[in-house]
């Protein structure tokens, strides 16, 4: 038995066959071939192959997303039949005297350079990426490979040094065990695919070696420990804890159906974060209220060119009618930093974390930004749908962003096609600049919805994708957690409600935290929606204990009382569910000087009783407040009088009794 140890970023047990993921290095080497006629017969069997892989494709891909999105596959087929592509692979071999490999690389990389020069006709210009994908696919047929990422027909533990975003989106989840890399981080794009699937994954696992590949192994991602060829009791160990999990996973059923309420009536809604419209079915499953986050970019990362509009409005279509009116939010194309896409043609950064990404990118290539705008408001005519924008840092970007929305919605009416009237269009909040003007931004959209996977990165510094600095990264710290109180006091002050949708709303140790906050929404993966719920129904906000580990801050006695829910929203016609005007919520503001507790933000968030706090401001304030004015008068009076030479009233050293009334 070997015992491989990372970090556990989805807790569970998976069982099963290691595989490796084999990735081509390097284009194929130029092989004198001594028989053209049997390499030409080569490449046209392995031609033959693709466009049936292909098929294959395209009838999957019109089930999940409809036949505008299983275009592509269409016209990759069509390529494979183009006569200048089958002829310039022919005329290579037999002139050149060469393997076929070579031949289709050559063919595709000029076939690709020619598309790529066409800059006037952006339709050929996409052309580009699909050569190079049926050039890919081509190879793979010669090499006598199934066309499958993973091959056979078993469910396996995937393994790999590590994993990209356009990598992991394309593999057969339905055959996902398990996710075990060498790289990675507890925040990478791998692990939240694993949350997001409720795969148990393990990340950081150094000592992972190709030679593993086939064996049988444990995944114990409660641990961070991967088994290969365990032995007997650490197998029947890991089954009975496999079992344990599986009990309390059905427990959390009972949950299915109820509200997000705390003990003491306040309401909470609780959405998933899903990125393709395949994982609909667990927003269903898991009992979701709506979407908080769809990942837009994973669309992209999944094709092998700039999706067409039609194609984008058929996924997100969707979406929205799947969802049968619960709210929908659509994040914008948020590619950049760890999510490259080789058709981008993204210039190389020292520090892409810091680049040219999320609305950073979509600003600076307007065509691509507007056909997705025009996307989504043609499906907004179809369901609930709301729209954000990711890295916001300034008030001109939210602006400039909010004015292509505008005009992609009035090219859509001009032209007579409907959209949605009630679109909300709010903006993420991931970077310490945007929580601190939130004030600034708050009154120029709906809604604010914090990515707190990217707010914790940029506030600690800290880089989320290097699983080196996972002991860094706090994401418990306390100028993490009052970024997200003064976004949550901005947003409800200029009447805008606030959610959050980063891996830390599925913290439930911080559920009390964020209720106590005012936190209207908490977005998470599909599978720990039943999980946060039960952790609501188990609050109640009268309370407040001082005791160690709880994530309570006292509120300020002054706030007053604040109504429970959305009903504190004067006046905003998006406020949602209402609760009776006699229902109040405790305020949520840090007590500050001495009464404040010294273990900081996770010592002290306590529920301001109501009565006590009005009869606290109609009794001991004013009177302080008069008996502060009757000092400053017998001050005076007695600096008069000792300038006249006449005698006191009163001893300087008589002070007047805290409660004396005037």
């Amino acid at each position: 038995m070997e015992k491989v140890t990372g970090k556990g970023v989805f807790g569970g047990i998976a069982m099963g066959p290691l595989y490796f993921v084999k990735r081509k290095t390097g284009e194929p080497a130029k092989v004198k071939a001594d028989d053209a006629d049997a390499e030409v017969a080569r490449f046209e069997q392995a031609a033959e192959k693709a466009k049936a892989q292909l098929a294959e494709l395209h009838g999957k891909a019109m089930v999940e997303v409809g036949e505008q999105g299983a275009k592509l596959f269409e016209i990759h087929q069509m390529m494979l039949e183009d006569e200048d592509f089958l002829e310039s692979v022919e005329s290579i071999v037999r002139q050149q005297g060469v393997n076929a490999e070579y031949a289709v690389s050559v063919t595709g990389e000029n076939f690709a350079r020619m598309f790529a020069e066409m800059e006037d006709n952006p339709y050929m210009n996409e052309r580009a990426a699909d050569v190079k994908d049926i050039s890919a696919r081509l190879l793979r047929c010669l090499a006598g490979e199934s066309g499958e990422a993973i091959p056979g027909r078993d469910p396996v533990i995937i393994a790999a040094d590590d994993l990209a975003p356009s990598e992991t989106v394309q593999l057969d989840k339905s055959r996902i065990l398990a996710f075990v890399t060498a790289g990675g981080a507890v925040n990478s794009h791998t692990a939240i695919l694993a949350r997001t699937m409720g795969i148990p994954a393990i990340v950081g696992a150094t000592d992972l070696h190709p030679r593993m590949d086939g064996q049988y192994a444990i995944a114990d991602s409660f641990s961070g420990e991967l088994y290969v060829n365990p032995d007997f009791e650490t197998s029947e160990r890991l089954k009975a804890r496999k079992l344990e999990d599986e009990r309390e996973k059905k427990l959390l059923e009972r949950f299915r159906g109820r509200p997000n309420r705390t003990l003491d009536g306040t309401e909470i809604d609780v959405y998933a974060n899903i990125g393709s419209p395949s994982e609909l079915g667990l927003v269903q499953q898991f009992d979701a209220g709506g979407i908080g986050l769809f990942r837009t970019e994973f669309l992209y990362l999944e094709s092998d060119g700039y999706p067409a509009e039609d194609s984008l409005f058929m996924a997100y279509r969707t979406v929205a009618e799947t969802l049968a009116g619960k709210r929908v939010i659509f994040r914008t194309l948020d590619i950049g930093a760890d999510k490259q896409i080789g058709y981008f043609n993204l210039a190389r950064e020292e520090n892409p974390a810091l680049g040219l990404r999320g609305v950073r990118l979509c600003l600076d290539r307007p065509v691509l930004f507007r056909t997705q705008l025009r996307a989504l408001y043609r499906a907004s005519a179809f369901g609930r749908v709301a729209i954000m924008f990711p890295m916001i840092s300034s008030l001109w970007e939210v602006r400039e962003a909010l004015g292509h929305a505008a005009a992609a919605r009035r090219e859509l009416l001009d032209a007579g096609v409907a959209v949605g009237t009630d679109v909300e269009l709010g903006i993420m909040i991931e970077t310490p600049a945007a929580a601190l003007t939130s004030d600034i931004l708050a009154p120029e959209v709906d809604f604010f919805s914090i990515g707190t996977n990217d707010l914790t990165q940029y506030t600690l510094a800290v880089d989320r994708q290097n699983h080196a600095m996972d002991r860094f990264c706090d994401t418990h710290h306390e100028a993490v957690l009052r970024l997200i109180r003064t976004v949550t006091e901005n947003a409800h002050r200029h009447g805008k409600w606030v959610g959050i949708c980063g891996e830390l709303a599925a913290d439930v140790s911080l559920a009390e935290t964020f209720l106590r906050m005012g936190v209207d929404e908490l977005s998470v993966s599909p599978v720990k929606v039943l999980e946060l719920r039960q952790a609501i129904n188990g609050i109640d906000l009268r309370a407040w204990d001082r005791g160690p580990g709880r994530p309570l801050i006292p509120p300020d006695p002054g706030a007053g009382p604040r109504p429970v829910g959305r009903s504190s929203w004067a006046g905003n016609p998006q406020a949602g569910r209402f609760r009776p005007p006699d229902q109040t919520r405790p305020a949520c503001r840090p007590v500050r000087g001495r009464d404040r507790p010294p273990s900081g933000i996770h010592a002290g968030f306590r529920a301001a009783d109501a009565a006590p706090a009005r009869a606290f401001w109609r009794g001991r304030v004013p009177r302080a407040v008069k008996n502060l004015a009757l000092r400053a008068e017998r001050s005076i009076r007695r600096t008069k009088a000792a300038l006249s030479g006449a005698p006191l009233s009163r001893s300087f050293s008589e002070e007047v009794s805290p409660n004396e009334e005037p």
